[in-house]
């Protein structure tokens, strides 16, 4: 796992360099390392104009056809086209509760691999490794799969059932982290490393490229290393930084921004049945995690958030019930408990929730007390909260513990300027939902910037079923890019030129070691599985 077991020296210029090591990252290895989809002589999609397309060419990989002309006229649950082609090629029908075998047929061809490498900063697995172990992802343990090896499968040989179809993320890390050893990929895998500068360079004969410098860590130490590649995969995810609300008092001791901090106060016995009421703020699938968990403990919770209980775009209302019974329970404890003026103890002594008003076929869900449309104003020493109703009325609130628990943005410090060039929006942070990056949406290649690539949640991707299509649209791309330039001299300084006249209107700007060039040295369990899927 050491970059120096691995020879690699700063004046190699490797093909690829991925940047993350979560299921983006493990995919993108796998099709890299030869690992060829094909149409399976007897295989049969359910859709049949897809069917036919796969057909005329069925002697050809999925890395040789035209995956926009495969796109087309698909639809899915994602916003990016190859996306759900593969999602539809690896999962036929699955939106519909339906079982269909994959029409693909995976072949190994070594002649087709590209030398990359893997850098991530724990384990492979990424963000699943710093997630609530015990809860259940949203996804399906199916979604869960990577190509090769079925995630059921690999749990059956452990002798570990899927509870509801659902896994949990300390199995999910656990697979992944298998995935990387059962597929003989671990030799692309340098773990412990952390990127802290990604620079255009000059490589020579006209060519630009990557300049990736960071430090790995080894038993007590920490060794810088520097890897130059011709092209550069950004695959981080989006769980680095928890979003903060901005307002007064968010720094404040009590105020905390993740869910390891109410575990964390769990396991030392300072919360319980006698706290004051822990504040959640969200109503995200993590916000609804720390809502259960407190809960179980007889710990009294204030919950606020600005949606209506109501909101279609609320996540809540869009979970089977039969499927996530857990998450339907706290959606009707934020439904039949909420605050009503007069109705809760809101003063600074504050020490419990009242019940909410109803007859007796109200369900009571007692310590629980919902704020819907509303928004914190403010925090205060000794554990005060102000919030604010949609109406302009303030309620403070007095709590041991705030949650705040309202998603995350990814840590593109490496990066100059965070990344905000490489936006859907120009200048703003990037945000899985708000800001993704801008690709190219069937090549996944950043439209600012040629030879660097984006993939899963910051293009919009939370799902791992979708993420794999980021995958497959990088490795169509980078061997197009491969037969290119060994396809001849003439090619070569074709392409070279193009890429001149490309790079005259690249937003991070070119580096040279001779000086030349600008250098800028400035550097959600699903349940939190919103986040790494």
């Amino acid at each position: 796992m050491d970059l120096q077991d691995k020879g690699v020296s700063s004046e190699d210029v490797l093909s690829v360099v991925i940047i993350g090591n979560g299921p983006s990252g493990i995919c993108l290895s796998y099709l890299l390392s030869g690992h060829t989809p094909y149409l399976c002589p007897e295989g049969f999609h359910p859709n049949p104009i897809l069917h036919s397309k796969l057909a005329v060419n069925s002697h050809l990989s999925l890395f040789e056809q035209d995956l926009e002309y495969l796109c087309e006229g698909l639809e899915g649950r994602s916003s990016n086209p190859v996306a759900v082609l593969f999602d539809s090629l690896l999962l036929p029908d699955s939106d519909f509760g339906l079982n269909y075998a994959s029409p693909l047929l995976w072949r190994h061809e070594p002649q087709r691999a590209i030398p990359h490498l893997v850098l991530g900063k724990g384990p492979p697995g990424g963000a699943w490794h710093a997630m609530e172990g015990s809860m259940l992802t949203l996804s399906l343990a199916n979604w869960m799969d990577l190509p090769g090896l079925k995630l059921k499968d690999w749990m059956r040989e452990k002798r570990r059932n899927v509870r509801n179809d659902r896994a949990t993320p300390t199995e999910i890390a656990s697979y992944y982290q298998h995935y990387v050893g059962e597929m003989g990929l671990e030799g692309n895998f340098a773990c412990g490393t952390t990127v802290t500068s990604l620079r255009r360079v000059a490589l020579g004969s006209g060519r630009s490229g990557w300049r990736v410098e960071g430090v790995q860590r080894r038993a007590e130490s920490e060794l810088p290393f520097t890897v130059q590649a011709e092209n550069v995969v950004l695959a981080t995810g989006t769980h680095d930084i928890p979003a903060r609300l901005g307002v007064e008092g968010e720094t404040l001791p009590f105020v905390c921004h993740s869910f390891w901090e109410l575990e964390a106060a769990i396991l030392s016995g300072s919360l319980g049945r006698a706290s004051d009421p822990v504040l959640v703020v969200g109503a995200g699938l993590t916000a609804a995690d720390a809502v259960l968990a407190a809960h179980h403990l007889n710990t009294p919770v204030y919950h606020a958030f600005r949606r209506s209980v109501s909101d279609p775009a609320l996540i809540f209302n869009q979970l089977p019930k039969l499927l996530y019974p857990e998450y339907h329970k706290v959606h009707q404890m934020m439904s039949q408990q909420q605050y009503r003026p007069g109705e809760a103890q809101t003063e600074t002594g504050a020490q419990g929730v009242a019940p909410p008003a109803g007859g007796d076929n109200v369900a009571r869900y007692l310590g629980y007390l919902s704020f819907p449309k509303h928004r914190v104003v403010a925090f205060k020493p000794g554990g005060k909260c102000v919030l604010e109703g949609e109406d302009g009325r303030q309620t403070a609130l007095r709590v041991s513990m705030a949650l705040v628990l309202i998603g995350s943005h990814p840590d593109l410090g490496f990066v100059p300027e965070q990344g905000r060039a490489l936006g859907s929006e120009p200048g703003e942070l990037i945000s899985c939902r708000r800001n993704p990056i801008d690709v190219n949406p069937y090549t996944y290649e950043c439209a600012q910037e040629p030879g660097l690539y984006a993939m899963g949640p910051l293009v919009g991707e939370n799902f791992v079923r979708f993420l794999k299509g980021g995958a497959l649209a990088i490795a169509c791309d980078l061997a197009r890019k491969q037969q290119m330039w060994s396809g001849g001299a003439k090619t070569e300084n074709s392409a070279y030129h193009s890429l001149s006249f490309q790079l005259s209107n690249c937003s991070l700007g070119v580096w040279s070691p001779d000086g030349g060039g600008e250098r800028n040295e400035e550097r959600e369990p699903l349940t939190n599985g919103q986040s790494s899927e």
